[in-house]
């Protein structure tokens, strides 16, 4: 592989010159560290982001799957959350077409007056989206509900509200706005893992340590402001800073379980509104399967490959149940995956995490260090605009204009031929399929129960900055979320693609193999 590719290690690792000064570091490559480069960097500014894993691999792979204003908010009254992230919402929908799609849900409803309550609401949900709304919401009838939602449980059901709302692959995006801040000329290094940060002779932070874990290799980085982007691993960096720090996140777990499109077999996502503990739950159609979710469970500790736990698959089975006449059960479960929030701790335990906000922070120590916290996907560049508009707010960056609104991200194209499962890449697609034609056995299937091909581990190492065998299976091609057995019996013929392309010996196949079942097996039931 040549260095003349923009997205390979070696290539961006030699352009590195120990001595320069960034004008802003990131720590941190999921959707927050991923979107502050990419504002970062269109603005004109030396960016640098480092990433301890691979891009997204914490929670901003495990999402819901939705781009949404978040209907529930707007029950909790909180308006200008909502009115943000609708704009948001209609904001990526523009700038990733490929990847964001016009999604309509229904909620059923079981009492008569859900029809009127829920279609109010949701009237005012549609016009806090304005010009970027996606459709009208509206009650439908009985008749209708049930042609549209076949599964459903129709004993006592009223009809049903109709509204609209985004949907999307969580970690195709991260990969796409990595690759376009490698092409906009930031520098973006996963296995990067930041273990100190460098203080000038007045105590100011002035950059970070670092090191690379596949070579042992450690570096250097000074810059102008260091950015705090970790998400449920903020308190580490903030210790960094300052040991004796209060914590500011507490970890809430959001479990879903994957499906066979059986389950949920139309076109439309199903909302429950009201759960035994308060929340929503999710049936959304996903790459020709169904996503159940989320729960919301505080936990006191966190790690890169959270667990379900067995009341929150049961909980979830239990509340599905209750609304479909094809009953779930665990041995139809495909793939089970758990995301952890990073919600801002409470500062007694009074408050219940479906109440924490949602709403992001943006915190500067007296040291300088810029931590953005909370958030979600769908606000993710208006997140980094805020943060980016910080750091020039408290002098350590000249004023320059944010440029994201309406920056296209790599791959833009508007969504074609969804029965071609290769769509996601938008404008990568035809190039994808052209490596299958020059190398026909590239095309073969890596399991006969999945769509992905040997071209996309391929396109996933040289142009997506895949290392692993995790990083195709679970977040360049979706295999381990969409059917985890499937991506198990996958991963020797992805291990020896992988050792080709990274000049890997038997050894480090080994220990890929070993190191992905065990992590894989959490996925499983």
């Amino acid at each position: 592989m040549s260095n003349q590719n923009i997205y390979s290690r070696e290539a961006i690792l030699n352009k590195i010159n120990p001595n320069e000064e960034w004008d802003v570091i990131i720590i941190g490559g999921g959707a927050t560290g991923l979107g502050t480069a990419l504002d970062s960097v269109t603005r004109g500014y030396k960016t640098l982001l480092l990433e301890m894993a691979d891009y997204a691999k914490g929670t901003s792979s495990r999402s819901t799957k939705l781009v949404h204003g978040g209907v529930r908010y707007l029950a909790q009254g909180n308006i200008d959350l909502v009115k943000e992230a609708l704009h948001e919402r209609g904001l990526l929908a523009k700038n990733a077409p490929h990847l964001v799609k016009n999604q309509s849900f229904i909620i059923p409803n079981y009492k008569w007056w859900e029809g009127m309550y829920y279609t109010i609401g949701l009237k005012v949900y549609d016009f806090l989206a304005g010009k970027l709304s996606l459709g009208k919401s509206k009650h439908i009838k009985t008749k209708e509900t049930v042609s549209r939602l076949s599964t459903l449980k129709q004993e006592k059901l009223k009809g049903g509200v109709v509204y609209k709302d985004g949907q999307f692959d969580d970690s195709r995006l991260a990969i796409n706005v990595a690759q376009s801040c490698i092409e906009e000329g930031a520098t973006l290094l996963n296995y990067f893992k930041v273990n100190g940060l460098e203080k000038d002779e007045k105590g100011n932070i002035s950059g970070v340590k670092a090191t690379d874990t596949e070579t042992n290799i450690d570096y250097t980085f000074k810059g102008k402001s260091v950015v705090n982007a970790t998400g449920i691993f903020t308190d580490e960096i903030i210790q960094m800073d300052n040991p004796e720090a209060r914590k500011m996140v507490r970890p809430s777990q959001g479990v879903h379980l994957v499906f066979d499109k059986s389950f949920l077999p139309g076109d439309d996502a199903i909302m429950i509104p009201k759960t035994d503990d308060g929340r929503v739950l999710f049936a959304v159609p996903w790459h020709d399967k169904v996503i159940v979710g989320t729960t919301d469970t505080m936990l006191d500790e966190h790690s890169l490959e959270p667990q379900a736990q067995e009341q929150e698959i049961e909980f979830i089975l239990k509340t599905f149940n209750k609304y479909i006449e094809k009953q779930a059960t665990r041995d139809d479960v495909l793939s089970i995956y758990a995301g952890l929030r990073p919600l801002a701790a409470p500062k007694d335990n009074s408050e219940k995490s479906k109440e924490i906000s949602r709403s992001h922070k943006i915190i500067v120590s007296k040291t300088g260090l810029v931590t953005i916290t909370g958030g979600k996907w769908t606000t993710f560049r208006r997140m980094a605009q805020d943060t980016i508009n910080k750091i020039i707010n408290i002098g350590k960056l000249p004023k320059k204009e944010c440029k994201t609104a309406n920056f296209a991200l790599h791959g833009a194209e508007p969504m074609t031929n969804l029965d071609n499962h290769l769509y996601i890449y938008g404008s990568d697609k035809e190039k994808i399929e052209s490596l299958m034609q020059k190398e026909p056995h590239l095309a073969e299937k890596l399991n006969p129960r999945l769509p992905f091909t040997k071209a996309e581990v391929i396109w996933a190492v040289r142009h997506e900055m895949a290392r692993t065998i995790d990083d195709v299976l679970s977040r360049r091609v979706r295999a381990l979320f969409l059917n985890a057995k499937a991506a198990i019996e996958s991963a020797p013929i992805v291990a020896e693609i992988l050792a080709q392309e990274l000049d890997k010996d038997e050894n480090w196949k080994k220990n890929q193999l070993e190191a992905f079942n065990k992590m894989a097996k959490h996925y499983t039931i």
